[in-house]
């Protein structure tokens, strides 16, 4: 039997959901290339999350949970082989969350053609460092991996992307 989350856990939880649904939502638009479908990846991870037992979790954990679970769901979405839009196709449809300059969306484009060429684990990396904002220690915490694991990957990842974009 599952265990009822206390209301106090789940207005806490609802708050964490609030603030960064748009973000969430962009973050699997990114890595799957439909809105449509991101909208569903969220969806189901915000359905796994109310079926956890979050108690266990740490409360300042509990957006960084979110994010990988979004993050699993979309693997899971693309190794399901369902057909996948590129990001010049939908640049309207991401939803903007940053207040800063963005980056343009023939860049992004740019830079996923360049991250194609990468290791998975590092294009990955980069991939949350540039695209999604996200500091080393929040994608540790997404990839369950150690900080000095994650600046690693950037880094290497960082240097065999210098070293394609210089050559075109």
């Amino acid at each position: 039997m599952k265990k009822q989350l206390d209301i106090q856990t789940r207005q806490m939880l609802g708050k964490v959901i609030e603030t960064n649904l748009n973000y969430l939502v962009r973050f699997a638009t990114i890595r799957i290339g439909s809105k449509a479908d991101a909208e569903d990846v969220v969806h189901e991870a915000i359905k796994r999350i109310l079926e956890t037992d979050i108690s266990k979790i740490k409360l300042d954990s509990i957006r960084m949970y979110l994010f990988r679970i979004v993050y699993n769901l979309c693997k899971d979405f693309y190794l399901n082989a369902k057909s996948i839009r590129p990001l010049s196709e939908i640049d309207d449809e991401i939803p903007d969350t940053s207040k800063e300059d963005e980056l343009d969306m023939e860049e992004i484009e740019r830079l996923n053609c360049l991250l194609e060429n990468l290791p998975e684990r590092e294009a990955d990396v980069v991939r949350m460092n540039v695209m999604d904002e996200l500091s080393f220690v929040e994608i540790s915490q997404i990839l369950s991996t150690p900080a000095s694991t994650v600046k690693s990957r950037f880094k290497s990842g960082m240097d065999k992307l210098r070293k394609q974009y210089f050559k075109k």
